[in-house]
């Protein structure tokens, strides 16, 4: 008889993307839908298209006192009335390790993240390697598994959007006239601003708006009829703004900053030419979508934290480690990563509305 594995995991946009691998390659060892502890809002729209999902359980916060929370009474709760089965406990969150006790879970279901994992210069690995490795090991209780000859298979994240989610994008497309080629700029991270207004010019994920308009200039030189989308979160507004303002051109570019819940975002980044990113989630989403990529780094490290996925990636920056910033990576290296992405315009599948 199968039983549910269950992941533990509270993340950030990207973090929940590459934990599709995971999702994944349990759902084939045990044979049973895979259920998830989570956080944030991006978590349910990420995740709850996934066949493999069983049931997701969210938290509203681990670091508030227990007796403060609701959630987490819900989630002990939860916890305690499942039953036994392995755990992959992905969160190093000391909080999360006692809401874990106090659910009554014991050491014998659980399986741990390695703990050189966040060491510094240790662990210099993709997040889905990892995935996949803590995947393939189970609890010190046996619980039955199926053989996976080729774990790699699952290497790659995986997002799903939905009829409903491409229809809700084409009307929101014909409204805003963006039909037709489509090139995204995901310029923000959420910690590139402060209350929306764009970040001082020594964060290591920040990319001067002039640089980015030298990209949009090269991009309309090549496709002149081509929107240039700029996407984000309603924070990352501000952010966005100053990208406009530097281009010059209101006709082919537009700020998304504020229309963009996370179903129409997945469903846009499946649909557009390409995307120039710096090194934030919806890169990771873009990945997993196959839509061609540039991703800028800065002092977070590409041998760890890289987008992978079944399209073209271009990866530029992070060669110094903690001494990276975006800002000296220069436009037309961008530029020229963006030719070798897309040497022609990407096949623009119909997805307008019936």
């Amino acid at each position: 008889m199968s039983v549910r594995p269950l992941v533990v995991r509270c993340g950030a946009f990207g973090d929940v993307v590459m934990l599709t691998t995971l999702i994944r390659l349990l759902h084939a060892r045990h044979g049973a839908p895979v259920d998830v502890v989570g956080c944030g809002d991006w978590t349910p729209p990420l995740l709850e298209r996934e066949p493999a999902l069983g049931h997701l359980q969210m938290l509203d916060s681990r670091s508030t006192p227990y007796w403060l929370c609701p959630s987490q009474w819900a989630l002990v709760r939860w916890l305690k009335q499942r039953g036994r089965g392995p755990v992959y406990l992905c969160d190093g969150s000391p909080a999360m390790d006692a809401l874990v006790a106090r659910a009554g879970i014991p050491e014998a279901d659980l399986v741990r993240r390695p703990c050189g994992d966040d060491v510094a210069g240790e662990g210099m690995e993709l997040w889905p390697d990892r995935w996949l490795r803590m995947g393939m090991r189970d609890p010190a209780e046996h619980y039955p598994t199926r053989a996976i000859a080729d774990p790699s298979r699952f290497r790659f994240p995986v997002l799903h959007t939905t009829d409903d989610d491409r229809r809700d994008l084409a009307r929101w497309r014909a409204a805003r006239g963006l039909e037709g080629l489509c090139v995204l700029f995901q310029p923000g991270n959420k910690r590139t601003h402060k209350r929306g207004n764009v970040a001082t010019a020594s964060h290591p994920k920040y990319w001067p708006p002039g640089a980015w308009a030298d990209v949009a200039a090269a991009i309309w030189r090549d496709m002149p009829q081509a929107r240039i989308v700029l996407c984000g979160s309603p924070a990352e507004h501000g952010v966005l703004e100053e990208i406009r303002k530097a281009t010059g051109d209101d006709s082919r570019l537009f700020n998304a900053g504020r229309e963009l819940p996370v179903p129409r975002l997945l469903a846009l980044l499946q649909q557009a030419h390409s995307l120039v990113s710096v090194d934030t989630g919806p890169a990771h989403a873009a990945a997993a979508l196959g839509c061609p990529l540039v991703v800028m780094f800065g002092a977070a490290s590409p041998a760890k934290w890289r987008p992978i996925g079944p399209g073209p990636i271009q990866v530029l920056g992070g060669e110094k480690s903690e001494a990276s910033r975006v800002r000296d990576i220069p436009a037309r290296d961008v530029i020229a990563a963006w030719h070798r992405c897309v040497p022609a315009p990407r096949p623009q599948p119909d997805f307008s509305m019936p």
